[in-house]
């Protein structure tokens, strides 16, 4: 109506102006043959429509369901035209010819999700000669070749700061994204926990949004546990591209079974930052979100946090005081700090083969499990967002902030699949690929470590009233010298 009538006399004189109506709950273009287009929203008010071509659009976005149960049966009447010139076998065979028509149109998305098994499945009829379907990928340079499209507006997306390269591979290159074969975590493991709607984010954030109660950082509850992990990194990734410090707060709540689920409410990362910077930051989100142990790895740069952190810290915008805190699990480390009565916050970490081999496969079962749950993507996100009152009228500066937290996890998920391991002597041994990052998997395995040495430590505390931290430690299964098999990663005759 906008376009092609305009621009056609001859289209224009087919269409019956009195019964085409376009509005806010009729959307129909009427010919005078009788023919018909018809937008329809895709839920169960649709129920008794009828086509001979289905055009499902983003069709991502649509509920298998609902496609399946409504949608297609509205193809469940033939076209059969009168043919008054045909004889009835001529008409029949005309009949034969032209069937009832699905398109899918839609950006790619998640592996785990359906759109990408149904992909599969019409490029396997694709090439089996008894089916009549097929599937293409028209990616961003076809848009740049027809003139759709502007290179210099996609080279700019691409030089933004908040540039996701996985949204943009899904978006633009028309690629599934998820599958990583061999990994040592498995995208669909990982993908199904995330089910937190909204992140609690920092004060000056929540502020944009006056503190709106879905977003803001919420009182404790009752056997509530909130851990704080960073991952310290200080040189610029601009030089090192494996370098930036990574955080992660999880926000440990008890299940009515007695065991815990560490939600990661709120992600992020920071680069290029000097050790006052970054140990003032870190101290300011302790306070902030209530944080009852801070885990730090106090090996290399992350002494240089510590030592920082077991001392008075002056913010120097504010000229407020940050009392200094201390190590929980180490006396060695403990006795570093030279304030009486510091509060045992810090725990310390000082990764061996072995320790950091229990952290990669606990991580990995507590996706398994579902006992790690974290933020939705930021697909979902936009839509959790704009149900806050006044989330939409924000400065886009403002809504990338709050978005951040969603685009992190993905982040976080991207490295996980995209890591290599090692199996030696009955430890496994985590790497990255070249040029590639791992801070946010070691921030997070370090955080989950410790939630189950913490949740140890609660269940043995609450049945025996034992009250010492080390007192059992639990531990990730054991494998045979055997156990993994480096072609396929399959593990066989492990011990648990």
């Amino acid at each position: 109506m906008m376009e092609l009538k305009p621009n056609s006399r001859e289209l224009a004189g087919e269409i019956d102006e009195k019964q085409t109506k376009i509005n806010g709950t009729n959307a129909q273009i009427v010919f005078h043959n009788g023919s018909y287009i018809k937008v329809v929203t895709s839920s169960d008010s649709s129920r008794g429509n009828r086509a001979n071509i289905l055009l499902l659009d983003e069709f991502r976005l649509i509920s298998k369901e609902v496609i399946d149960t409504i949608l297609r049966k509205f193809l469940t009447q033939r076209r059969m035209p009168r043919y008054s010139e045909l004889t009835k076998e001529q008409r029949a065979k005309e009949y034969d010819k032209e069937k009832n028509m699905t398109m899918y149109l839609s950006s790619a998305y998640w592996v785990d999700n359906w759109s990408y098994t149904k992909c599969q499945d019409v490029c396997r009829f694709m090439i089996d000669d008894s089916k009549h379907q097929f599937v293409c990928g028209l990616p961003y340079q076809l848009s740049i070749s027809e003139g759709l499209l502007d290179a210099d507006t996609v080279a700019d997306e691409m030089a933004e700061s908040d540039y996701n390269e996985i949204t943009f591979a899904m978006e633009y290159e028309a690629l599934f994204y998820g599958v990583a074969n061999g990994a040592f975590f498995d995208f669909a493991s990982i993908s199904k926990n995330r089910k937190i709607r909204y992140p609690m984010v920092p004060n000056e954030i929540a502020n944009k949004l006056n503190n709106a109660q879905q977003i803001k950082i919420v009182p404790k509850q009752n056997g509530e546990v909130r851990i704080m992990s960073a991952d310290i990194a200080l040189m610029s990734s601009k030089k090192h591209n494996n370098d930036a410090t990574a955080i992660f707060i999880n926000q440990m709540m008890p299940t009515k079974a007695g065991r815990y689920v560490s939600n990661i409410i709120y992600t992020d990362s920071n680069e290029g930052l000097t050790t006052d910077e970054q140990a003032l930051i870190i101290r300011k989100m302790v306070d902030e979100y209530s944080c009852d142990y801070l885990v730090l790895d106090t090996q290399g740069i992350g002494l240089g946090i510590y030592d920082c952190l077991i001392k008075d810290i002056v913010d120097p915008e504010s000229g407020e005081i940050y009392p200094a805190i201390t190590c929980c699990n180490d006396a060695e480390m403990a006795s570093r700090c030279a304030v009486p009565g510091a509060p045992k916050v810090i725990w310390s970490v000082k990764a061996s083969a072995q320790w950091n081999s229990s952290c990669a496969l606990l991580l990995r079962e507590g996706f398994k499990s579902g006992r790690i749950r974290l933020l939705e993507t930021e697909y979902d996100a936009e839509e959790a967002l704009s149900e806050i009152r006044g989330y939409n009228s924000l400065e886009t500066s403002d809504k990338i902030k709050l978005q951040l937290p969603y685009i992190h996890t993905t982040l976080l998920i991207d490295e996980l699949i995209n890591l290599q391991y090692e199996e030696s002597g009955g430890k496994v041994k985590i790497h990255e690929k070249s040029g590639a990052r791992k801070d946010r998997y070691s921030s997070l395995s370090y955080n989950y470590y410790v939630a189950l040495q913490i949740e140890n430590k609660i269940t043995k505390k609450n049945s025996s009233g034992i009250n010492t931290i080390d007192s059992l430690l639990i531990r990730p299964p054991s494998y045979g010298r055997k156990a993994v098999n480096a072609k396929n990663g399959r593990t066989k005759g492990h011990h648990w």
